[in-house]
Parts: C-alpha cells; sequence; structure tokens
C-alpha cells in the first residue's frame, strides 16, 4: 500500500471549482485549502504505477496549475527498514566479545552520528 500526500494548486478565483472536482472524483481524499490557491489531497494506491494513473487524473482536473507529492509512504519500505532494524545489533560485536576486556577498551568517536554496523575501527585495543 501506498499513501501519498499532494498540494495540488489553482488559481484563487477556480479554487471552489476545483475542490468541489477533487471531492467528486474517486482517486483521492480531499483534506483542506487555503484562499491562495493550495489544496491538501491524499492518494492510496497498491503500486507506484497506480499513484502515477491516479496523479494524471487529478492534473487533468480543468484550472489546476500543479499537482506535486510532497510525502509519499510505502508499506513495502517501511517493512524492508523494520527487517533491517531486527536484523541489526545496537551493540557493536566487540563489545560482547568476552576475549577482549572492557578495561582494554579505547572510545574514539560518537555514537550519535556513526553507523553501528562498521563503527569498530573507532574502538582501539589497548595493547
Amino acid at each position: 500500500m501506498n499513501i501519498s500526500s499532494i498540494v495540488v494548486q489553482t488559481v484563487p478565483k477556480y479554487l471552489d471549482e476545483v475542490v468541489e472536482a477533487l471531492k467528486q472524483t474517486e482517486v483521492c481524499d480531499y483534506h483542506m485549502h487555503d484562499q491562495s490557491g493550495r489544496i491538501i489531497i491524499t492518494i492510496e494506491a497498491e503500486s507506484v504505477k497506480e499513484e502515477l494513473e491516479k496523479l494524471k487524473v487529478i492534473e487533468a482536473i480543468p484550472h489546476v496549475i500543479a499537482a506535486d507529492m510532497q510525502m509519499a509512504y510505502s508499506e513495502d519500505e517501511l517493512d524492508s527498514h523494520i527487517e533491517v532494524l531486527n536484523n541489526s545489533s545496537a551493540v557493536p560485536k566487540m563489545l560482547n566479545d568476552d576475549n577482549i576486556k572492557v578495561e582494554d577498551i579505547i572510545y574514539r568517536g560518537d555514537l550519535k552520528k556513526k553507523n553501528l554496523e562498521g563503527f569498530a575501527a573507532d574502538f582501539d585495543k589497548v595493547d
């Protein structure tokens, strides 16, 4: 499932007409608009291809100047990120190595700015 937010732009004098057309179409959900002609909608689709088809329908509405995706959510993408997180360890392997004494490790980095998969180079064993 893909969900995208779209900002539709029209000329203020056609705002009511475009909002009504968007509400009548079955390709999107209307959420809000401002008086300058910006309209916020969302579309849901099973694929990117379907999303783009729906976007073309919106762009074809009379007096729509632009319809630009602002944010997109893909369930498949989220699932792949969750899988990576679930299969990785937040603790570097060397910190779980019983053959290395904790007092022999010197830390030279910042955990908040590091990729935890490969920051063993930030640690040195004291010889």
